[in-house]
């Protein structure tokens, strides 16, 4: 069945706040859990708090060796609970693009756990999408906290689910770029129907009959679960010739609850991309079997639509969910995103 993860997909997160993390080494032997250890940056373990109270732990990097201060990157996650922490380094496409921007890039970075993952306290499985915007959107105020941040040089990088609500972490904040990567930016019913005929259609003993009786089943019942906020649970006591559709939970889907994709759905994504005023990278690999081309694309032709050449597809050949070939990040990616945002910075004189 389809997934969000980004460990499980394509397998088939205690200093003070705001100081510097001791040594990995140092923690193990202490019997502590394990930490990234970066050649070219420090890192900050630091906390913000949701709209429910919840403390979230955030991952700041900052460029050793670099004085005054530096552009930075803001990450927003993708949907399932999995930590955006990596000690034990490129362990999937995502974690590469981490490593490999905080290493080389020369930018700070941050980064947040959201509720029930790691260190964030909460219960990542009963929390809908608006609380866990809230606690990107406290994550993302944080960054002035930092001195060593230009708060004239922000880019934000969403990643899958992450890319498509991107500019609603931002805000009416001012920010040089957004890079969407394997993102959506269409409705998520649309996204869903698209993502169950290519579940269905990857069966290998369903017909192509079979493939669309299911699909018609499943427009009326995503219907019911996302427009009229039906729990899967009350569509199938209601309607038991749907019981043999429904592959998830009663109550949500993807590790996550019902009110979490209802209200993805309530979303008006080309309203908020419309009022993007920045220049925006979309990222996408064209073996990606979560988001299609049609989610992905949807964000740029918005942007441009409002300001045409503001916006830049571009897909990555052979990469999956995760920008990866093979099991590797693709090689473009990197100097791909790293030249774009390269491009949005002033020039010195």
């Amino acid at each position: 069945m389809p997934c969000y993860t980004t460990h499980l997909c394509l397998a088939a997160v205690l200093a003070l706040p705001g100081r510097p993390i001791p040594s990995s080494h140092a923690q193990q032997a202490a019997g502590e859990r394990s930490r990234e250890n970066f050649k070219n940056a420090e890192v900050i373990y630091d906390w913000v708090r949701d709209a429910d109270g919840n403390r979230l732990r955030t991952f700041v990097t900052r460029p050793k060796n670099v004085p005054g201060k530096v552009p930075v990157i803001f990450f927003v996650g993708w949907l399932s609970c999995d930590s955006v922490e990596y000690p034990r380094g490129e362990s999937d496409g995502f974690g590469a693009i981490f490593w490999r921007l905080v290493e080389t890039s020369g930018f700070a970075t941050m980064r947040m756990d959201k509720e029930g993952v790691g260190e964030s306290s909460g219960d990542c499985g009963k929390t809908d999408f608006v609380t866990e915007l809230s606690g990107y959107r406290a994550a993302f105020d944080s960054l002035g906290k930092y001195s060593y941040v230009d708060l004239d040089r922000i880019f934000v990088v969403g990643l899958s689910n992450g890319g498509g609500t991107s500019p609603l972490v931002a805000g009416s904040r001012s920010v040089r770029g957004f890079i969407a990567l394997s993102s959506w930016g269409r409705s998520w019913y649309e996204h869903m129907l698209e993502l169950e005929r290519v579940r269905l259609s990857a069966e290998a003993a369903k017909t192509a009959a079979q493939v669309n009786a299911s699909l018609k089943g499943f427009i009326e019942f995503y219907a019911l679960y996302l427009i009229q906020k039906k729990t899967p649970g009350e569509i199938v006591e209601r309607h038991p010739e749907w019981a043999s559709l429904w592959y998830d939970e009663p109550d949500g889907q993807y590790g996550r609850p019902a009110s979490f994709y209802q209200q993805l759905q309530d979303l008006n994504l080309g309203e908020t991309w419309s009022r993007v005023n920045a220049p925006v990278l979309v990222l996408r690999g064209s073996s990606d079997s979560i988001m299609s081309r049609n989610d992905s694309i949807a964000i740029a032709d918005t942007v441009n639509r409002k300001a045409a050449g503001s916006a830049r597809f571009v897909e990555v050949p052979n990469g999956d969910h995760l920008l990866s070939v093979h099991g590797k990040l693709a090689e473009s990616v990197l100097p791909e995103m790293v030249h774009w945002m390269n491009e949005q910075l002033p020039k010195e004189r």
